[in-house]
């Protein structure tokens, strides 16, 4: 006897094998999983003060994130006398959003935390991909069979000599005649 549904009033049990039962659930909770997908945070770190070419590259980092479907967690350190200037970094990572927009969207707002100002970018929701072929698009059976029969018949195989390539014109030089002048 397996309790199947203890939570109900009154409890339902039902007669069964208990090894198939705990076989059963545990290939339920694998396919569970298996359609599961884990979320992945990446953190890109930088500076108020950072050079074109450098943005650039955290840039093009924050881009390969979303284009995977990771969140990216981007972090702004401030060292000394930039703490005064918050907006800096503020704007630096509105500027970041502002680049990536098509691939992502902001999750968390730029917040100060402590000496870091951290925000966190998320990738759009991805369309579902459309199936390779359609049922329209694939050959029917009888076009399967007539390509299998064809490819099965013998092909004839070329005789040597026909594979010998053949000469247009032959022209032969006949020999000079030799003087008789001795």
């Amino acid at each position: 006897m397996v309790e199947v549904a203890a939570t109900a009033r009154p409890p339902v049990c039902k007669l069964m094998d208990y090894g198939k039962f705990k076989y059963e659930s545990a290939v339920k909770a694998r396919e569970s999983r298996k359609n599961q997908t884990q979320t992945i945070v990446k953190e890109i770190k930088l500076r108020p003060k950072i050079d074109p070419h450098d943005y650039g590259t955290k840039k093009g980092h924050v881009e390969r994130f979303l284009k995977a479907g990771d969140k990216v967690k981007v972090t702004i350190m401030f060292r000394g006398r930039e703490q005064s200037r918050p907006e800096l970094g503020f704007r630096l990572l509105q500027k970041l959003a502002d680049d990536v927009q098509e691939l992502g969207f902001v999750e968390s707002q730029a917040k100060q935390d402590g000496r870091n100002m951290i925000m966190v970018i998320g990738p759009h929701k991805r369309a579902p991909e459309r199936k390779p072929e359609s049922k329209l698009d694939r050959p029917s059976l009888a076009e399967v069979q007539e390509a299998a029969r064809q490819e099965a018949q013998p092909r004839p195989v070329p005789s040597p000599r026909s594979a010998a390539p053949v000469a247009a014109e032959t022209i032969v030089e006949a020999p000079a005649p030799a003087s008789s002048d001795v």
